[in-house]
């Protein structure tokens, strides 16, 4: 979920074509629980192949992945590693969320009602280590990079694009601004052909709210991040007005509140993530034959569909945009 800044963030609207040419990072587990999400049938269950394995993410990867490199983007894929035990709380109450709307989604189909157990089955999505390792497996056929992080990987892609890896992350939460992420790109679906494409740029983001960096995770730290719960009924705008010539020390102190954790370590969480700096990007041709035998023969997809869509896939062009190259 991450920290709510849709009120502060002011993103710019932006075309397709405006990222031609670009290499976008883009945060592989958010954007596969958009596919399992997402992509599922009346009942709201996810599709399967004959074994009974989810093929929702192989799809949405197979489908999206080819229609972005159409658009020329060059994508690379980034992989969360490990996550913080200051993350526990967060992931322990989606598992919550998860096993009651798993309860109401049986009940609703028992009583055959298709749009309500839709409604119920988009929130049971979970990312298993087979929905991970067959997206991996089906990047590499399709000759997409992607990095394994260490630990976040809106951390890792945040580095990336600072290291001049990658030119933006593509990423539906606003963390990406706290691990200073330099420009962030929302909503690159290309849903039915068509994109609302969003742009941020963690500068301009800072001069609206004339805040630096670090005083931005402090907002975000008292508002509540997936790394600690921040204070009831503070959002962000009342967050600003109460940080206004205060630290967030003092913030806490006035309302009497004890942080359940270190305040240097929440912090440091996004100031000095645990990041993987050995990974290579090699962009590479499609392998049909392989994705043939993967996606046709193993899990049951068309084979004409398949190539058809492999087929927008021509060979990428890795010489990247200069940076400056922008509006």
């Amino acid at each position: 979920m991450g920290v709510k800044f849709k009120d502060i963030a002011t993103p710019e609207e932006i075309k397709l074509k405006d990222l031609e040419g670009r290499t976008i990072a883009i945060d592989a587990y958010n954007t596969i629980y958009q596919f399992l999400s997402g992509i599922r049938q009346k009942d709201g269950s996810p599709l399967k192949d004959a074994e009974g394995n989810v093929t929702s993410h192989l799809s949405g990867l197979l489908y999206r992945t080819s229609s972005i490199v159409e658009k020329g983007i060059k994508p690379i894929y980034v992989f969360d590693g490990k996550p913080s035990e200051h993350k526990a709380s967060t992931i322990n109450k989606r598992q919550e969320i998860k096993e009651k709307s798993e309860e109401e989604w049986r009940k609703a189909v028992e009583a055959g009602d298709e749009e309500l157990a839709r409604k119920y089955a988009i929130r049971t999505s979970r990312m298993t280590p087979y929905i991970v390792e067959s997206s991996k497996e089906l990047l590499d056929y399709m000759g997409i990079p992607y990095v394994q992080a260490s630990g976040e990987g809106e951390a890792q892609a945040s580095y990336m694009v600072s290291n001049n890896d990658a030119w933006a992350v593509a990423s539906q939460d606003y963390d990406c601004l706290l691990f200073g992420s330099p420009r962030i790109v929302r909503n690159l679906t290309l849903s039915g052909g068509l994109s609302n494409l969003e742009y941020m740029e963690l500068e301009k983001v800072l001069t609206n709210v004339n805040l630096t960096r670090e005083e931005l995770i402090d907002l975000a730290l008292l508002v509540g991040t997936d790394f600690n719960d921040g204070v009831h009924g503070i959002g962000v705008k009342k967050g600003l007005k109460l940080l206004e010539n205060k630290s967030l020390e003092e913030v806490l102190k006035e309302m009497d509140i004890e942080p359940k954790t270190n305040l240097f370590t929440l912090r440091e969480i996004f100031m000095n993530p645990d990041i993987n700096t050995k990974y290579k990007i090699k962009f590479n041709n499609v392998d049909n034959d392989k994705i043939t035998e993967f996606l046709c023969e193993k899990h049951g997809f068309s084979e004409d569909r398949v190539l058809n869509t492999t087929g927008k896939m021509k060979e990428l062009n890795t010489a990247q945009r200069s940076l400056e190259d922008w509006f």
